[in-house]
């Protein structure tokens, strides 16, 4: 990994923070409000929370604050009148958010919504830490063949990818044996899959290690999360699919492993909180202070591990063979996803719904090849407009 983006140790580093007001942009506001003296703020993004982003802009003294909702852009201007913070609004103002002159961008915005602002943070050839799974997922070839182009650095923020990050040789690629990917399981990993028919979206969402946004709690609970993350791995990381595990580790210490071909296997442990992974990029290529609970693997005692049941979480096996198909199946797959978590959090499908959502969307929708934005846009707008007619469906309504 090249280090020509690396920061000064003396000044400090500019930042802008896409979707600050989510879980992950809310941990990396406190990292950056804890020691304000190593950060320079230079634009803030949120989605539709005015107050939480007025605040953080109070606390931050951002040049530029924006939130998504054009519909609030009154309302932001009002709370930071006097405060000599810029005011925009609109998924447009968000991506000039992201070309604006920052060293460093977190990438925190959930969804499809992320790409176009992270891909014109790479275009500048910015460090990028990036939380957002869809960038790789959805745009993998595109995002990977712009970094190559404009000497960007990609850190990863997931505590895997980023785990991974930590202990993988880059410079010894052909020693890597296969790389491991841990899951926590979720808060189902012992139900029948009979009983998660029931299952609610306050069951859903109480994930029982990590504090996350909805959407990825669910996504955590059906285990689709570890097969975006498999996607996310094969394009950050130089091995073949099928040198990528996941093995189920509920306590949630080993963040993943890295095996090499020597028999040795090196791993990244922490506590289940996010600002670690999100400090460790904030600081790369050092490393920065960050107020987190200490591991102690005394109290712990126990650390376990099992294979994933995929035919109790089968969300796994349809991202591997979309992975393995090429193409836009991975980006149909996403879109699907999404489409159906919306309408499972909105009590339209059930729980296992999703899965069944995702599975049908794959068999319809035409893949094809994705050399541009316009190609991912495109087969994503078709997949959500194929997995919404079948929500629509009298079958999968419970």
């Amino acid at each position: 990994m090249a280090l020509n983006n690396a920061p000064s140790a003396t000044e400090p580093r500019r930042v802008t923070i896409l979707g600050s007001t989510g879980s992950v942009g809310c941990s990396t506001v406190d990292l950056v409000r804890r020691q304000p003296e190593l950060f320079r703020v230079e634009a803030l993004t949120g989605n539709s929370n005015v107050k939480l982003l007025a605040d953080q802009a109070r606390q931050l003294k951002p040049q530029l604050a924006v939130v998504a909702d054009e519909a609030r852009y009154a309302d932001l201007k009002k709370e930071l009148s006097g405060s000599g913070v810029e005011v925009a609004a609109g998924p447009q103002a968000i991506v000039e958010a992201a070309d604006r002159p920052a060293d460093w961008v977190m990438s925190s915005i959930v969804g499809a919504a992320g790409l176009r602002p992270t891909l014109q943070a790479v275009r500048r050839g910015a460090v990028v830490a990036l939380a957002n799974k869809e960038c790789l997922v959805s745009a993998g070839d595109v995002m990977m063949a712009e970094i190559a182009r404009s000497g960007a650095v990609l850190l990863p923020v997931d505590s895997e990818h980023n785990a991974i990050f930590q202990v993988l040789d880059f410079a010894q690629a052909d020693s890597i044996d296969k790389i491991i990917l841990t899951a926590s399981g979720g808060p189902f990993l012992r139900m029948e899959t009979a009983n998660m028919e029931a299952v609610t979206r306050e069951q859903a969402v109480a994930h029982p290690n990590w504090d996350m946004g909805a959407k990825i709690s669910v996504d955590s609970a059906t285990m689709m999360n570890k097969g975006l993350e498999l996607i996310e791995a094969y394009h950050l990381f130089p091995v073949t699919e099928d040198k990528i595990e996941i093995l189920v580790h509920p306590q949630s210490v080993v963040h993943s492993m890295v095996a090499y071909v020597d028999g040795s296997v090196l791993a990244q442990l922490g506590s289940p909180d996010m600002r670690i992974p999100i400090a460790y990029t904030l600081g790369w290529p050092r490393r920065m202070t960050a107020p987190v609970p200490r591991l102690s693997l005394a109290d712990i005692g126990t650390l376990t591990f099992e294979k994933p049941n995929q035919e109790r979480f089968p969300a796994m096996r349809l991202a591997r063979e979309a992975l393995q198909t090429g193409g836009s199946a991975t980006t149909i797959l996403n879109a699907a996803n999404e489409q159906a978590v919306q309408s499972f959090l909105g009590e339209e499908i059930g729980f296992l719904d999703i899965a069944r959502v995702v599975e049908d969307t794959l068999g319809r929708a035409a893949n094809g090849p994705l050399d541009t934005l316009d190609d991912v846009q495109s087969a994503d707008a078709t997949a959500r407009d194929i997995a919404k007619g079948l929500i629509s469906q009298v079958s999968y309504r419970h």
